[in-house]
């Protein structure tokens, strides 16, 4: 295979509210940190062992004013996208690298109205309340449209 690919799909939650930037000409930019988890048990000890991984979340243009507006911190949120790196210099003249992950497609997980800024509980299990009243509202809706069908 001689191509290449360059993908990331990232669950997470945002470790901060997005912050813009705006550039000449009506660019725009969001920057935000997301947390993904990694949860094992230690075999020699039996404890519950969680590593957390933070990733730069880096969006463009329409996508951020929409992340701005509805993602807050704690919100649970799917990232798609692609790798980074970007060199810059810091105060010293010392070179730095910041590895990044640029969005191409997101997909809000946690339920409208349901931010988790209180920081209150666990996120995860906030999140994922609502969506199992609200699937089958959705059913029902289907299944009563598909009782006109003729079959």
């Amino acid at each position: 295979m001689s191509g290449t690919l360059n993908k990331v799909m990232l669950i997470g939650h945002t470790g901060d509210d997005v912050k813009m930037h705006y550039f000449e000409g009506g660019n725009s930019l969001g920057r935000f940190p997301l947390a993904t988890n990694e949860t094992y048990t230690n075999k020699t000890t039996n404890e519950r062992v969680t590593n957390t991984e933070w990733h730069n979340i880096v969006v463009r243009n329409k996508a951020a004013e929409i992340c701005e507006k509805y993602l807050k911190k704690g919100d649970m949120v799917y990232i798609e996208g692609r790798l980074k790196t970007r060199k810059w210099q810091d105060d010293k003249g010392l070179d730095r690298y910041s590895t990044e992950i640029h969005c191409t497609d997101f997909t809000f997980l946690t339920p409208k109205g349901e931010s988790n800024n209180s920081g209150n509980g666990n996120p995860e299990q906030n999140a994922q309340k609502p969506q199992p009243s609200s699937a089958p509202q959705n059913n029902n809706s289907v299944s009563e449209e598909e009782d006109d069908l003729p079959f």
